[in-house]
């Protein structure tokens, strides 16, 4: 039976904060991660000083950056100032809140069993919720540069809203094939129609537009614009220090572990494995701590190729950015729609499907 009243309420609060302690241990190790494998495309040791091989150095991180002190410049708009990078940090949290890591769960409670969704919440406009929410990540940001009184960061916060306008478009549209294809805005069911096979096979098109636009989302090389140091200095965040460039590097790992979780529920299904049977029909019906490894695995594969794209491509000039979501990816979104809809048509009027 579903989850009621306080019980409801209680089972949410505890799962905020699992999510909460754990998109905070991710974010402290995402920044681990990145360092060792650019280390190692780049023929270096990285950090290994802190802790066997270097385990400690998010946590050194962490206290050097607690007790740095909090410089506010003179002339800001503090009260925009300060909300800022808390607006970046939680709407990073809130857009994980609707993704599934596991088939929902069956608890025994006396002599009832409760059915616990894998999520914070599972919602049928799950999708639509999630494109609501990472939309508004570009407010910390450009709030951040224009109350910072600083030229810099004024810049690299316009580039932001114009980059976020510019690709958010293409985004939303490479997601809308999934959405024809499977019939449906929760991820939930995304996820379980790709048993067998994954969308990322049927929207191969799609896949590769919204690789391209999250990229852009996350404003990470190559399209890190907004920060650009050479250019920017920093960019936005670039008058602010201590804990509150902290919360400003929180929010964008924050943000690229959402996308690549994003991108493993909706093609490359998510915490599922294909399905074949046979000697393989094991992997079809994994425990929920099975569902969470294979999840994480595939989330770790997607931010390796964030770093790797670091590592490899340097950063694109402004009008070629510009140029790249509105002449090519925007069009290829539009038709990538179209063909889905045509190929939709097609199919069930063969009687095929």
């Amino acid at each position: 039976m579903e989850l009621s009243g306080l019980l409801l309420v209680a089972v949410s609060i505890v799962k905020a904060l699992i999510l909460i302690g754990a998109l905070l241990a991710g974010f402290a190790y995402a920044t681990y991660f990145e360092r060792k494998v650019v280390a190692r495309m780049q023929v270096r040791q990285g950090p290994n000083r802190a802790g066997p091989a270097g385990l400690l150095i998010p946590v050194a991180d962490g206290i050097k950056l607690v007790f740095k002190e909090n410089i506010t410049p003179a002339n800001v708009e503090r009260l925009v100032y300060f909300a800022a990078p808390c607006i970046s940090l939680v709407v990073a949290i809130l857009a994980f809140a609707m993704i599934p890591v596991a088939d929902p769960i069956t608890v025994t409670w006396g002599a009832h069993e409760y059915v616990i969704p894998m999520a914070i919440a599972d919602a049928n406009v799950a999708l639509l919720y999630l494109l609501g929410v990472t939309s508004l990540a570009v407010y910390g940001i450009v709030l951040a540069g224009w109350s910072s009184n600083n030229k810099y960061s004024l810049i690299g916060g316009l580039r932001s809203a114009a980059q976020m306008v510019s690709y958010e478009l293409a985004l939303g549209l490479s997601l809308v094939g999934v959405v024809m294809v499977a019939g449906t805005l929760s991820i939930r069911e995304i996820v379980d129609q790709q048993q067998v096979v994954w969308f990322v096979v049927l929207q191969p098109l799609g896949f590769l537009l919204y690789a391209i636009t999250a990229v852009a989302e996350t404003n990470r090389a190559p399209f890190d614009m907004p920060e650009a140091e050479q250019e920017l200095v920093a960019g936005y965040h670039t008058e602010y220090t201590g804990m509150r460039f902290a919360m400003f590097f929180a929010a964008e790992y924050m943000n690229v572990i959402t996308v690549c979780a994003v991108a493993v529920s909706l093609f490359l299904g998510g915490y599922r494995l294909p399905c074949f049977g046979g000697a393989l029909s094991f992997l079809c019906d994994l425990p929920w701590y099975g569902d969470v490894l294979v999840f994480l695995g595939k989330v770790v594969l997607g931010m390796f190729v964030f770093v790797w794209l670091r590592a490899t491509i340097p950063r694109l000039r402004y009008d070629q950015l510009m140029s790249l979501g509105w002449k090519v990816l925007l069009p290829l979104a539009i038709v990538n729609v179209a063909l889905t809809a045509v190929l939709i048509a097609v199919v069930q009027n063969s009687g095929l499907g």
